[in-house]
């Protein structure tokens, strides 16, 4: 027996596609970065651990879509996650706005995040791994298989 998928926005029959386990090893290491977040020291550091944690989950959609194909090629995750799922717009804008103070600490400045910007990032990105994760984990057969329904 074939299991389908019918996608309800434009009403057509695909296919499931597993989940790879290396989305799943991806939203491993978006927990790992949102508890580092938890016990991080400083804003800039519980910042630094709540984007990555949003980037890797977005990273686990992009292994499971793959990379869009469309010219001029996406530069960033946060490009290529808006365009294979428009309807995550509006967390990719509010992670790619945060890309520039990410890469500020990363290189060693201090103070560059504040303790409300540094909350906000961490519950956007445990907000943003939720949205994910149930997308991409949403159904499991009964083999024990998991699969992506189309959006």
């Amino acid at each position: 027996m074939s299991m389908h998928v019918v996608d309800r926005q434009v009403g057509h029959t695909e296919e499931p596609r597993l989940v790879p386990a290396s989305a799943h090893e991806l939203l491993r290491r978006s927990d790992a970065e949102l508890v580092a977040a938890q016990l991080a020291g400083s804003p800039d550091e519980r910042f630094v651990h709540a984007h990555l944690a949003a980037l890797r989950a977005g990273a686990a959609i992009l292994e499971v879509t793959g990379r869009p194909r469309r010219r001029p090629v996406p530069r960033t995750v946060w490009d290529m996650v808006a365009a294979v799922a428009p309807e995550l717009e509006a967390w990719t804008s509010f992670f790619a706005a945060g890309a520039p103070a990410r890469a500020a600490v990363e290189s060693g400045r201090e103070g560059v995040v504040d303790v409300d910007r540094a909350e906000r990032t961490v519950a956007a990105a445990e907000d943003f791994q939720d949205v994910v994760r149930r997308r991409l984990l949403a159904d499991a057969p009964e083999q024990g298989r998991l699969l992506l329904h189309a959006s």
